[in-house]
C-alpha cells in the first residue's frame, strides 16, 4: 500500500477531483475548488494512482506546521471508490508527515476507526427521494403544526444578493464575533461557483429578515449557513426555509445534510424534521517537540 504526500502545487487536479466525485463518500468540502477557497493552503495524501485520497488543510504559525479545521468545512478524511476499512484509514494517518506538530481534523462518516485521539460528533441527514407529503409525515407534532401555516407575508428570493446576505450575517453575528479569517472565507464562498453555491433571502415588507447559504453537488444539499433575525425566529422562518428547500428537491436522489450540531437546542430542531443521525470523528493529536 503506497501512500505518498503530494503538495497542492504538484497535485493532478483532474485525478484528484475524479476520485472525490466518484468516491462512495463524496463531500463537497473535499473538491479542489472549495478547499482552495476555505483553506490557507492544503496538500494531499494519495494512495497509488489516486485510488484514494486524504486532503490536509495546513497552516504555519511561529515556525510550526499544523493541520487545522477550516471554517465552513464539516467532514474531510479518506475518500475512495471502494470500501474504506479501518486499516486503510490508519495507514493514511500514519503517513501524515511528522513536521505537523498538531493534527486537528474531521473525518467523514464513512471513516470508522478506533483511536484514543478521536471524539464522536453528530450529523443529521434527510433523504429527499419521496414526496414532501411523505417527508412531512416524519416531522414531529410541533413541526407539522408550523408547516400548516401559510407564509403569505414573506417573499423568498431564490437568487439572493450576496452583499445583503453577508450584511445580515454580520449584523446578526455580533454576539458570536466570527473571526475575521472566517468572514473572509465566507465572502470567497459567496463569490464563487454559482452552480454549487446558492443564496436564498427572505423579506417581509421589503426588509431582509432571513437568509440561507446552501451548497449543492450531485449527491447532497448542504445546509451551510442559515441567518435569521430574532423576529424571524419567532415567526418560524427557519422552518419555512427548510420546508421550501425540501419542496424544491423532493422526489430526487439528493440527501439534505443539516451539518448536525452539538448544541442541544439546534440538534432538537433538526431532529423535529424526522432526520437520520450519523456520526463522524474529530481527530486531534498533538506531537511532542
Amino acid at each position: 500500500m503506497f501512500i505518498k504526500y503530494v503538495p497542492r502545487t504538484k497535485l493532478d487536479i483532474e485525478k484528484y477531483n475524479a476520485c472525490i466525485y466518484n468516491s462512495i463518500n463524496s463531500r463537497i468540502y473535499a473538491h479542489s475548488w472549495y478547499l482552495d477557497i476555505v483553506t490557507d493552503d492544503w496538500d494531499v495524501l494519495v494512495l497509488g494512482d489516486y485510488t484514494a485520497v486524504m486532503p490536509l488543510p495546513k497552516r504555519k504559525k511561529y515556525g510550526l506546521n499544523y493541520i487545522y479545521l477550516p471554517s465552513w468545512v464539516q467532514q474531510l478524511g479518506v475518500f475512495s471508490r471502494s470500501d474504506i476499512d479501518e486499516n486503510l484509514i490508519l495507514s493514511f494517518i500514519s503517513k501524515i508527515p511528522k513536521k505537523f506538530v498538531l493534527v486537528d481534523y474531521f473525518f467523514n462518516s464513512k471513516n470508522i476507526f478506533s483511536s484514543k485521539y478521536v471524539t464522536k460528533r453528530t450529523n443529521f441527514l434527510l433523504e429527499l427521494n419521496v414526496s414532501f407529503e411523505e417527508i412531512n409525515k416524519g416531522y414531529n407534532k410541533n413541526r407539522k403544526r408550523i408547516t400548516k401555516h401559510i407564509f403569505t407575508d414573506y417573499f423568498l428570493d431564490k437568487k439572493g444578493k450576496q452583499k445583503e446576505f453577508l450584511d445580515l450575517y454580520v449584523n446578526q453575528d455580533l454576539h458570536y464575533k466570527t473571526h475575521k479569517d472566517s468572514l473572509e472565507k465566507l465572502q470567497n464562498i459567496l463569490n464563487k461557483n454559482r452552480h454549487s453555491v446558492h443564496i436564498w433571502n427572505i423579506y417581509k415588507n421589503g426588509e431582509l429578515i432571513a437568509g440561507l447559504l446552501w451548497l449543492k453537488d450531485d449527491f447532497r444539499i448542504t445546509y451551510l449557513l442559515p441567518v435569521t433575525t430574532d423576529q424571524a425566529k419567532k415567526e418560524n422562518i427557519p422552518t419555512f426555509m427548510i420546508n421550501e428547500l425540501i419542496k424544491e428537491y423532493q422526489k430526487t436522489n439528493y440527501t439534505l445534510d443539516f451539518e448536525g450540531s452539538m448544541i442541544k437546542g439546534v440538534a432538537d430542531f433538526y431532529k423535529s424534521f424526522g432526520v437520520e443521525k450519523e456520526e463522524y470523528y474529530w481527530y486531534r493529536r498533538r506531537l511532542l517537540l
